[in-house]
């Protein structure tokens, strides 16, 4: 398919309202439950959604529409929101995302993106010269990839607990 810019902010404006759903007043064990050694729990990757909306998207976005790609992008810790989150409860959390969510939104459509916008490039620090195009398809797919990453993670709560029916449910695979 190909992108779409209208259809992108479509999508990102509708990942804080599936993950507020998806989360807001679940029990703190379901919400802090990982996978496992070295993944993250749903309340992980809302932290990183938020470091994320603080010190990647946007930025980059920017970044390659004035500075282009004579200078690479700032590293991005994706770990950052191990700190950060401490203290924090998820709804604080899910709210601050949200509000970061609509201002970065509210930015892109400041930035008055054109078609031939999307051809311009930047450096990235590890992957070398990308576009605004893909910067902005990798926002929504990145989005998508961490709502089934809560969802597979709360599904796997009860993976024991399913029985035989196991064998039904990719996700538990």
């Amino acid at each position: 398919m190909q992108f779409n810019l209208a259809d992108a902010v479509n999508l990102l404006g509708r990942t804080p309202v599936v993950l507020r759903e998806m989360l807001l007043g679940i029990p703190a064990a379901w919400a802090t439950q990982n996978e496992g050694p070295e993944t993250w729990s749903p309340f992980d990757v809302i932290g990183h959604l938020i470091h994320g909306e603080e010190t990647d998207w946007i930025p980059r976005a920017k970044h390659i529409l004035e500075v282009g790609a004579t200078q690479p992008f700032a590293a991005f810790d994706r770990f950052a929101q191990f700190e950060a989150s401490q203290g924090k409860t998820l709804e604080e959390l899910l709210n601050r995302f949200a509000e970061l969510r609509a201002e970065s939104l509210r930015t892109l459509q400041e930035l008055n993106v054109q078609p031939d916008d999307l051809a311009k490039t930047g450096t990235h620090p590890a992957l070398g010269q990308v576009t605004l195009e893909q910067l902005l398809a990798t926002w929504v797919t990145h989005d998508q990839a961490h709502v089934v990453q809560i969802s597979r993670t709360l599904a796997r709560q009860y993976q024991e607990a399913v029985g035989p029916w196991r064998a039904y449910l990719s996700v538990l695979k």
